[in-house]
């Protein structure tokens, strides 16, 4: 079993999403963030008390950006080819396999994986079990 490399913890400054301001009151408006930009705006002019707005100091580590709960990064594949790519890089990312690849090419990525030591991350998806008919 292959293990990640970085072994740093994964702080999360803020786990909460931002939502659109007054997206509660609307239902025409969605809650995807969008940036006020009225000229009298509170959310906008930060004042006390207001939700707060996305800024860039809520940033993740440099390290653990990108990184997965179990210390991988993603790395899409769709062959068996773009595994190779990973040869070399088994301890930092892990493979996940695309969504549309057949079961059939599945069968083949997970089977060259486990040759190269690579993880991966759906493997069990798409996974037909054989029975006795």
């Amino acid at each position: 079993m292959v293990t990640p490399i970085n072994k740093t913890k994964i702080v999360k400054k803020r786990t909460k999403k931002f939502f659109r301001f007054q997206s509660d009151l609307y239902k025409r408006l969605d809650a995807s963030w969008r940036k006020p930009r009225g000229i009298d705006n509170r959310v906008r002019r930060r004042f006390r008390g207001n939700i707060p707005m996305p800024k860039i100091g809520y940033g993740s580590n440099a390290k653990t950006r990108h990184l997965l709960p179990n210390g991988f990064k993603k790395f899409l594949v769709s062959n068996v080819r773009d595994l190779e790519l990973l040869m070399m890089h088994n301890r930092t990312y892990a493979a996940e396999i695309a969504h549309n690849v057949s079961a059939r090419n599945r069968v083949a990525i997970v089977e060259r994986a486990k040759q190269l030591d690579v993880k991966v991350t759906n493997a069990s998806a798409r996974l037909r079990t054989t029975e006795a008919e």
